[in-house]
């Protein structure tokens, strides 16, 4: 198996959340041993030798790529959460949605000025999460940040609401 067999193991499902869109579910690639192998590897040759300390995982299906990535690097990992989630002192950064605003939170002392951190999501389709996690871990002055997803959906153009200046990966796009 290669990397772009596992696009065969993600199911579309028609119509989720909303009328018209289709959703890519991951969870059918990652309950593959060999596909949870294969992006494993891929998503530490990524960033070996970087020098990353730190992985910031977007709940919730970033924490499962942000986990592997942070364990396979030698990394700390870093919930990005909704609000009211985590426990002590947070900084917040709120977004829009297609449907509506959001928010995300780190706790306050997540991230230092002597880390370097990729920003990790399952899926890039609009960008607007990770474009607010990015100002969020920006904020917090680290060395240098990287930005990761497991898939793009390239037609909505994503990468246009994230900073161009910032490294930004994918494993497979659609």
């Amino acid at each position: 198996m290669h990397l772009e067999d596992l696009k065969k193991l993600i199911r579309d499902v028609p119509d989720f959340p909303s009328k018209g869109i289709m959703f890519r579910d991951l969870t059918t690639m990652i309950k593959n041993p060999e596909a949870l192998r294969i992006m494993s590897e891929e998503l530490k040759r990524l960033y070996e030798g970087k020098g990353v300390t730190k992985i910031v995982g977007i709940e919730s299906r970033g924490f499962i790529g942000g986990s592997i990535m942070a364990y396979e690097l030698g990394a700390g990992f870093v919930p990005a959460r909704k609000p009211g989630k985590l426990p002590s002192v947070t900084v917040k950064k709120a977004f829009a949605k297609e449907y509506g605003v959001d928010m995300i939170e780190l706790h306050s002392d997540a991230i230092s000025h002597d880390d370097v951190v990729v920003l990790h999501d399952d899926l890039l389709a609009t960008g607007g999460t990770m474009a607010a996690c990015y100002d969020l871990v920006k904020s917090m002055n680290p060395k240098k940040i990287y930005i990761n997803f497991i898939v793009e959906l390239t037609a909505l153009d994503g990468r246009k609401n994230l900073p161009a200046d910032c490294e930004i990966s994918s494993l497979l796009k659609y």
